[in-house]
């Protein structure tokens, strides 16, 4: 029954998708490339032990150790937090097609030692049906999706953007603490946010925004995530 839903919607949707720019392999490897050097950045951004040799890997390095058209399976990362290595992370690319409920079946069988993984990241280049997205929903560790396209760019180092520095729970609480305020009177964040998505901020996170440039003075803001 899932599976005809699934041809049911994948027929009523826009076949546009990224396989039909992929060439003889350049732009391909290139755009894995690119997404997997910004994942690493991100990551580490989050605290994760992420090696710098990894993160520096030129795309000719790139394409000499995973080849023309990348194999996801072999670009897949499996990352221990910094402060508690017991906290762990896995990033898994999926492929050029719609991704199905067998997918994520496939991926949660893949998975082992579930009580050491913390948070899953798939990262997609097509659409993810709703039986998909109902599996993922019932995994116990935090899932999060991403288009590949969204991770062609590391938005943080865009000149035009703001510096944003998360605040830990002290630095949250001394904050509130020195303003006289809740933490509802803050200006908000959305959790949908490219920024709280990049960083995997939680609701009620705060994040520090400082804004500078040569027209106007540096100034500095706070925002909670929603």
């Amino acid at each position: 029954m899932e599976e005809r839903m699934e041809e049911a919607e994948e027929q009523e949707q826009v076949k546009g998708c990224l396989s039909k720019f992929i060439d003889d392999g350049t732009v391909e490897s290139h755009r894995y490339y690119l997404s997997r050097k910004t994942t690493l950045e991100m990551l580490r951004d989050r605290g994760y032990s992420v090696s710098p040799q990894d993160i520096d890997l030129s795309l000719s390095e790139f394409r000499n150790i995973y080849g023309p058209s990348p194999d996801t399976d072999r670009l897949r990362l499996s990352l221990p937090h910094a402060s508690n290595p017991s906290k762990r992370v896995l990033v898994i690319f999926c492929g050029t097609g719609v991704v199905k409920v067998s997918d994520v079946r496939n991926i949660s069988g893949q998975i082992v030692n579930r009580e050491t993984l913390t948070g899953l990241i798939l990262i997609v280049q097509n659409n993810i049906t709703s039986q998909a997205l109902k599996a993922v929903n019932s995994f116990s560790f935090k899932v999060e999706i991403f288009q590949i396209t969204d991770l062609l760019v590391n938005i943080t180092k865009h000149v035009l953007k703001p510096k944003h520095q998360v605040l830990t729970d002290r630095q949250k609480k001394n904050l509130l603490k020195k303003y006289n305020i809740e933490e509802k009177q803050l200006p908000r964040m959305l959790q949908t946010d490219a920024i709280a998505r990049y960083y995997g901020l939680e609701k009620g996170q705060v994040v520090k925004v400082t804004y500078s440039g040569e027209i106007t003075q540096m100034h500095v803001t706070y925002r909670c995530v929603w």
